[in-house]
């Protein structure tokens, strides 16, 4: 009897040798006559970079200075959609410092401040502060802007944001942050200042809300400001000068946008095995799994075939093309796959050798299928095969989280036990 170890994606030579160590020292010690082979095939097949990454903006980073301006503001927007009354926020805490502004007060002020308009420090009674006048006039706005007619209407409609308006107009001018914020505005400035950040805040809370179904430019988004600002009886659609000084640099020290530019290439490098393995598999699969079937068949004794992740669903398709075309694979009794995802690319109609629904062939041979909860990358076969006697399940819990759980099989005794059993029940030996 033979074992027969396939790697998963990412894994080279150095990796492969540390996983395979384990499971030949695990796999010999309970099948002392038992040959265990191990089928690395990484640096043949597995992806490289075969231009060097030239395609890959910036691999090779420019000069580092001061950020780029449209590098910044892509920065405060992914902040904004992460918290769209962040600005808003800024003002309604720290207002805007001058001699009527009375924030030095801290944690003493309270509702009967906000509500009296503390921020002008010669309001009169019954007299509608310029903050106030701001946020009358934002809940004052239409919810359902017609799309024609009206630009700003006819603009959520074509960048799909229409629907989350009403909402966003609520998120905005129900919170507490542009109550406070309104209350502090005491002059025309300040005002026009909180227009802004309404409009910002309006803005993003509707791009929030519409998530990836929105079709939005950044031109488009600024026009959006602009005509909110203006109906609010601003005039800018960037952030004031108190927010900017606040927010500013915070954006691009916070967001992920700005790591993710400058380390992209250098991502891009370090993801291409694990996906690009994957990916290389999907159009040019028929190379690897020829070479695995010259690997099995080299030796036609009965052999457990182990495949890990990628590993697994190359094996999948190997035995379930060659049974749907009636050929034997000589020697292949059982196989085990260990964190595979076969089961979902055969749901989604993604496995080359079986449409969605289609049964495993006769002569696929019995499957046992391990995976553990945790592992993002292990799905159950059982299920999508009902009624098959030769596919089961079996879970491991290695307590480990993701991505640790997906490489910590090979260290569970469970794993080895329930491998043993499916080959006594097979009568391989």
């Amino acid at each position: 009897m033979r074992f027969l170890f396939v790697h998963g994606t990412g894994v080279r030579r150095e990796r492969h040798d540390r996983l395979f160590a384990q499971v030949r020292e695990r796999l010999t010690a309970r099948f002392p006559g038992a040959a265990v082979d191990s089928c690395y095939w990484g640096d043949r097949f597995g992806a490289t970079l075969g231009a060097g990454g030239r395609s890959v903006p910036g691999l090779c980073p420019g000069p580092q200075g001061e950020p780029d301006p449209v590098d910044a503001e892509t920065a405060e927007w992914a902040l904004l959609l992460a918290d769209p009354l962040c600005e808003l926020r800024v003002l309604a805490e720290a207002g805007w410092a001058g001699p009527g502004d009375r924030g030095d007060r801290g944690d003493a002020r309270d509702a009967h401040d906000e509500d009296a308009g503390y921020g002008d420090a010669f309001a009169m009674p019954g007299v509608q502060g310029a903050g106030a006048r701001v946020l009358a006039l934002l809940e004052g706005l239409p919810p359902a802007p017609p799309p024609t007619g009206d630009e700003l209407g006819a603009l959520l409609h074509g960048t799909g944001l229409a629907a989350g308006f009403a909402a966003a107009l609520d998120v905005a001018a129900g919170s507490a942050e542009a109550a406070r914020a309104a209350a502090r505005a005491a002059d025309e400035p300040q005002a026009r200042e909180l227009a802004t950040a309404l409009a910002r805040a309006v803005t993003a809370a509707a791009l929030a809300a519409a998530t990836d179904e929105a079709d939005c430019t950044g031109a488009e988004r600024d026009r959006l400001v602009e005509l909110l600002t203006t109906r609010l009886g601003g005039d800018g659609r960037v952030p004031g000068a108190r927010v900017a000084a606040v927010l500013g640099r915070l954006a691009l020290r916070v967001t992920t946008q700005p790591l993710l530019d400058a380390r992209r290439g250098s991502l891009t490098v370090g993801a291409t095995p694990v996906l690009g393995d994957i990916l290389r598999y999907q159009s040019r699969g028929h190379e690897l799994r020829e070479f695995l079937h010259a690997r099995i068949t080299a030796d036609p004794g009965p052999t457990v075939l182990i495949g890990h992740s990628l590993g697994g669903i190359a094996l999948v398709d190997l035995l379930a093309l060659a049974a749907a075309r009636g050929e034997d694979v000589p020697g292949a009794e059982l196989l085990v796959t260990v964190g595979s995802q076969a089961p979902f690319l055969y749901e989604l109609g993604a496995l080359t050798a079986l449409e969605p629904g289609a049964k495993l062939p006769y002569g696929f041979p019995r499957w046992l299928n391990v995976y553990d909860r945790h592992d993002v990358l292990s799905y159950l076969a059982a299920p999508v095969f009902p009624g098959d006697a030769r596919v089961s399940d079996h879970e491991v819990r290695s307590r480990q989280p993701f991505p640790a759980c997906h490489s910590a099989y090979w260290k569970q005794d469970s794993l080895y036990a329930r491998i043993e059993q499916a080959v006594t029940e097979a009568e391989i030996g």
